[in-house]
């Protein structure tokens, strides 16, 4: 053991100015194995490793809540994560808000443990637990050491089955949600994204809600501690809920323990979620939001496309890639790297059980946010038109999707996360055994037919969100569409 001498010997020694160490370890003497190697240009790969999507299991307890067990025993972890199908789109039969900040406090104590000592004893356990929601389901996760499994699920099971909703953390977790969305109604992006999907989906669809789920001052300002109870009576139920297990355990192992604590959780009734189809406009159209004193405008254009477990929609990933998906994508060439307009421009679909958002994101310098708009406008009509997805592109985009695999995998999360895609979207159970396969199906001619069919250039809404006082009237004389003036909560101002 060091004594306290030595360590005041070290620290004037190593911690004290000046001083400089240096320490050279010389390689060891290599020869040449070969002469005349090419090193002008870099090796590449000669082949490349197959990716596995591991085999799992399915199951049922006796009260009908399903599970889904992959076995994966390299490493002494296992990861739960219960999927329940509620979501931001339960909040159409109740309070705006109520889904994010049910989720938010459903770990903050029950009837049995303190936030606290939840905390302390999982942190004892080297466990984790997390909740959430995104559009359509709500998730409780735990990843807790295998040896320690059994403490760790009686804990998560008591946290799913028995929240408290402690009157006592409730007006802080409101606080932070309220403070949460001031944020958003200052950050450009938030402020676009909050004010989009009642645009794409109209009022009082179960989509249109901010996409963060965080509600409205108002909304998140009168819920009370009922609502909450309300919410987790009404969602919770074992016959609403799939259980997925990944890693070091079996369905022989894990199905008895849960039936053990799960068994007296009874079925019932859930609500039924009005997921309607949504027309798309008749024609573009523009919505303003002022940002006094922005340097920056944030572009949000987009519509509405087919569901992900449309048959099209892997082709149509790869034309969005080539449009707008990737770092050398078609606008990001253009606005970031040959116009320097922007930092970044990319495309994306959100994932949800019915139509999904196409969106274009775009956050450029303010005085060129009319130009901005015409190269993007330009570049989506002439992607199905004039300059349809090239071969290249393809090929690139089947690249990205499919050698990306082996790393896709890596965690027993990652792996619960790809499985709860097949549960959440209804996919077959071999969708990742043959998803290679159906990548390397993809050629321009059903590339380019899923993008004209489901591009619609020409029924774009487009969210605009920066200092109107500089970007409105170039904005107008482009004659996209209709404008209208909106607040961050979607209310017309003018």
């Amino acid at each position: 053991a060091a004594r306290p001498a030595e360590l005041r010997d070290t620290a004037r020694r190593w911690l004290s100015r000046p001083s400089l160490a240096l320490e050279v370890h010389p390689f060891d003497e290599r020869s040449a194995v070969a002469d005349g190697a090419d090193r002008s240009t870099l090796p590449m790969p000669q082949d490349f490793p197959s990716a596995h999507f591991p085999e799992f299991e399915r199951g049922q307890l006796s009260n009908g809540m399903r599970i889904i067990v992959a076995r994966r025993a390299a490493v002494p972890v296992v990861h739960l994560s219960l999927q329940l199908d509620a979501g931001y789109a339960a909040d159409q039969f109740a309070t705006p808000g109520t889904a994010k900040l049910a989720m938010d406090m459903l770990d903050e104590g029950t009837a049995r443990w303190d936030a606290l000592e939840i905390s302390d004893q999982l942190a004892q356990l080297g466990a984790n637990l997390s909740t959430g929601s995104n559009l359509d389901f709500s998730f409780v996760s735990l990843s807790a050491l295998s040896e320690n499994l059994p403490q760790a699920l009686e804990i998560y099971s008591d946290v799913i089955l028995n929240p408290a909703f402690p009157e006592s953390e409730l007006g802080r977790l409101k606080q932070l949600l309220l403070s949460e969305i001031q944020r958003e109604q200052v950050t450009p992006i938030s402020m676009a994204l909050r004010v989009f999907p009642r645009l794409i989906y109209g009022d009082g669809h179960a989509y249109s809600l901010p996409m963060t789920g965080s509600g409205t001052e108002a909304s998140v300002t009168a819920l009370m501690r009922e609502d909450l109870v309300a919410f987790h009576e009404n969602w919770f139920k074992p016959n609403n809920a799939t259980m997925i297990v990944v890693g070091d355990t079996s369905m022989a192992e894990i199905e008895p323990r849960l039936e053990a604590l799960f068994a007296g959780w009874a079925p019932g009734e859930t609500p039924t979620k009005r997921l309607s189809e949504v027309d798309l406009p008749d024609a573009p159209r523009v919505i303003l939001v002022d940002r006094p004193g922005s340097e920056q405008s944030i572009i949000i254009g987009g519509h509405l496309v087919a569901p992900k477990a449309d048959e099209r929609q892997l082709a149509f990933d790869a034309a969005n890639d080539a449009f707008g998906g990737t770092f050398t994508s078609r606008i990001n060439l253009n606005l970031r790297e040959d116009k320097s307009w922007s930092y970044g421009v990319r495309s994306l679909i959100v994932d949800t059980m019915l139509q999904r958002p196409f969106i274009v994101y775009a956050p450029v310098q303010t005085d060129q946010t009319a130009p901005s708009m015409v190269e993007l406008d330009r570049e989506l009509r002439e992607l199905v038109t004039s300059r349809p997805v090239a071969a290249d592109e393809v090929e690139t985009s089947k690249r990205r999707s499919t050698l990306t695999l082996p790393g896709r995998w890596e965690t027993a999360r990652a792996v619960a996360g790809d499985i709860a895609e097949l549960v959440r979207f209804g996919l077959p159970d071999d969708y990742w055994d043959i998803y290679a396969d159906l990548i390397a199906g993809l050629d321009t001619q059903n590339v380019n037919a899923a993008a004209q069919s489901m591009f619609a250039p020409a029924q774009l809404t487009w969210v605009v969100v920066g200092d109107l006082s500089r970007i409105e009237d170039s904005v107008r004389a482009l004659e996209l569409g209709p404008v209208q003036i909106m607040d961050t909560d979607g209310n017309i101002v003018q």
